[in-house]
């Protein structure tokens, strides 16, 4: 059985830019949900994108879904697939990102595997997933889920969320959280360069800039 919505709204691309100069890494300083599995990895270095998420449920070898959501995909959106579990049969490889790349997707986000590494890193389209296996998914057409509410590595992910990722992890955020979020970690982000950075080449001990000796020699004291 197939289940197909329609497609949710695009965030605001001038949130979306304000959202990529976050780095996950950041928000995870202060936010403690909507990080999906660290099991699930970049495939490329150096990159950092943000964009509107457009879900699709994938069940086991069945791949029909996948390539139904690509005639769908606007440019900028990035697609996150449900595998359900499935950890033996690769949903997407070379063609299926050729096809991303020539929709304009963002990125592709898999809590599965994947197949033909090489190739998509040469077609420079940004994907995460957990690993690779030479067992491809194939067009049974038997069913599959387009813009439902999915799961991404333990992440509830519903469509028209917010998804920020880079080499260090995917992040999920409801819209209307990422002002204040972003906001607060581009600031984290000048004041770690421009201060801690300048203080720790002054000579300064990291544990005396955080404060961690003080709080560790107060725990120690008589």
């Amino acid at each position: 059985m197939f289940t197909v919505r329609p497609l949710p709204p695009q965030i605001d691309p001038a949130l979306l830019a304000l959202l990529a100069k976050a780095e996950p890494a950041t928000i995870g300083h202060f936010r403690h949900t909507g990080f999906v599995d660290p099991a699930i990895k970049a495939l490329q270095k150096d990159v950092r994108i943000a964009g509107t998420a457009v879900t699709v449920q994938s069940a086991g070898p069945d791949s029909t879904i996948v390539h139904f959501a690509l005639g769908q995909i606007r440019p900028g959106d990035i697609m996150v697939i449900d595998r359900c579990g499935d950890h033996k049969h690769a949903i997407t490889g070379g063609a299926v990102i050729y096809a991303a790349k020539h929709a304009g997707v963002a990125g592709v986000v898999i809590d599965g595997m994947a197949t033909d590494f090489q190739e998509l890193r040469e077609f420079g389209v940004p994907v995460w997933c957990r690993g690779t296996t030479p067992v491809t998914g194939k067009m049974l057409g038997l069913g599959g889920g387009f813009c439902i509410p999915v799961s991404c590595g333990g992440v509830a992910v519903n469509p028209g969320d917010a998804i920020v990722a880079d080499e260090n992890g995917v992040l999920v955020l409801p819209p209307a959280d990422i002002e204040r979020d972003a906001n607060r970690a581009i600031a984290m982000q000048k004041e770690e360069k421009e201060v801690t950075f300048k203080r720790i080449e002054a000579g300064e001990k990291i544990g005396d800039i955080s404060g961690a000796t003080k709080l560790i020699l107060s725990k120690l004291a008589p």
